[in-house]
């Protein structure tokens, strides 16, 4: 399905039915990440997976892709979808907007499942090397990008046994445009602090981490804990950043277990 959402067209996938959950990819993919473990949700469940503007088969406006442009996005699909309240899970740039959705629309939130995700802004360094990156996939196109991207994404255990893994993120990832990572890449450097709005989120909370995640990992999910009041931590062994598409069978147990004894 498609929707107009300001400035672009955001595509979105229904599953299964039941009380809705709304599942966002990381960057740089599109809800395939989701993909392995929804179909184990979807029995139970009635998910909504869009592709974030810049990915997938999602379109990318102007000018940088930005958590507010994100989060408005996502406010368009749940709308067209007949969705009032729903559960909502992130998959890192998913819980950097679903942070800014929180701040704009929490009474449409009845929980939140944060995974392989931070609350804090960029430092200087980090956005000066987004913007390079911006610069750099514009000039030489997304698969140098890629490249660069995988041993970061995903965990050394995926790396080393689960070379088809390894390929279908890839494949995922070359879906993007050069305009797509470099509008996504500028959106992410703009994010504001999110840590401030950890300490109001009061709806059941669930973060997952792989142990083996090098960009947030488990000191990030330890952090957010300590600031959601009554938050739950997973932390899935052998995964990376990817964690819920490297670990799906897990990824879906834990979510499933935290649906059920959240009665939504």
């Amino acid at each position: 399905m498609r929707v107009r959402s300001s400035d672009t067209e955001i595509f979105y996938e229904v599953m299964g039915g039941g009380p809705d959950v709304v599942l966002l990819h990381p960057f740089p993919a599109h809800r395939g990440v989701w993909m392995p473990a929804a179909e184990r949700l979807a029995t139970r469940y009635r998910l909504i997976l869009p592709d974030l503007r810049g990915h997938g088969e999602s379109g990318v406006g102007e000018g940088p892709a930005t958590m507010q442009k994100h989060a408005a996005d996502v406010a368009r699909v749940i709308d067209d979808a007949g969705v009032g309240k729903a559960v909502f899970a992130g998959e890192s740039i998913g819980g950097y907007i679903l942070f800014e959705f929180w701040r704009r629309l929490r009474e449409r939130v009845s929980a939140l499942i944060l995974c392989n995700s931070k609350a804090s802004a960029d430092n200087q360094e980090a956005r000066a090397n987004r913007l390079r990156s911006a610069e750099d996939v514009e000039k030489r196109g997304v698969e140098p990008f890629v490249d660069t991207m995988i041993p970061k994404l995903l965990g050394e255990s995926t790396r080393t046994t689960r070379p088809d893994l390894v390929e279908r993120a890839r494949a995922m990832m070359m879906k993007m445009t050069p305009a797509g990572v470099a509008a996504v890449q500028r959106g992410m450097a703009e994010r504001p602090d999110s840590v401030p709005t950890l300490a109001t989120i009061d709806v059941p909370t669930l973060l997952i981490t792989g142990d083996e995640d090098t960009l947030t990992g488990v000191g990030e999910a330890e952090s957010m804990q300590r600031h959601i009041g009554g938050s739950t931590l997973k932390v899935i062994p052998r995964a990376g950043h990817y964690a819920v598409f490297e670990k799906h069978e897990e990824t879906a147990r834990i979510i499933r277990q935290f649906l059920d004894s959240a009665a939504v």
